[in-house]
């Protein structure tokens, strides 16, 4: 029994690998530590963060603002909004909370649920698993943010949009090809 075995080499990062993923790790505490300093706010972008096992990707900024601007207008005074698998835009909206309209969130990640009676678990392979307490065609706008650029989660999607919205849709998608009778 030599010890010479490669068997028993323990697996090791090479210097390149190993600056980028403690690069990482700083980032990271850097950012809670900012999030903790600075008082975060409960309805922030980033207070939450995006998860991208999850297919989760934040809009910036600037384009949440500009979503959630959009909804406010559509949805009108004493409006209902409902944002579908669209966390970023909904924590925009939360910041804006003092305007005359109600929002939820229909969303899988269940981190959401800190949001109270306005988190919705949302999971598109069941379209239509909705609360009984949601009532159909209760929202003066749905904007959805559909999580897979696949045509099936898209219709699935859509069946929740159908089932949702007052007639006003404001769907933010990747996919340049899908025509506009299929989004319909």
């Amino acid at each position: 029994m030599g010890g010479d075995d490669d068997d028993d080499d323990i697996p090791q990062l090479s210097s390149h690998t190993l600056a980028a993923l403690q690069e990482f790790y700083r980032d990271q505490q850097q950012r809670e530590g900012t999030k903790i300093s600075q008082g975060f706010k409960q309805y922030s972008i980033g207070s939450i963060d995006e998860d991208w096992q999850l297919s989760q990707f934040w809009y910036d900024d600037e384009t949440a603002l500009c979503l959630a601007n959009e909804a406010i207008l559509a949805a009108g005074r004493g409006g209902r909004i409902a944002c579908v698998s669209a966390p970023s835009v909904y924590q925009k909206l939360k910041e804006q909370d003092d305007k005359d309209f109600s929002v939820c969130i229909l969303e899988y990640d269940k981190r959401f649920s800190v949001y109270g009676e306005e988190f919705i678990f949302y999971d598109y392979n069941n379209p239509l698993n909705l609360p009984r307490n949601l009532i159909p065609h209760s929202f003066d706008i749905v904007l959805a943010d559909p999580p897979y650029l696949s045509e099936e989660c898209l219709r699935k999607t859509a069946e929740t949009i159908k089932y949702l919205t007052k007639g006003k849709i404001l769907l933010c998608t990747g996919i340049a090809s899908v025509s506009f009778e299929r989004g319909k």
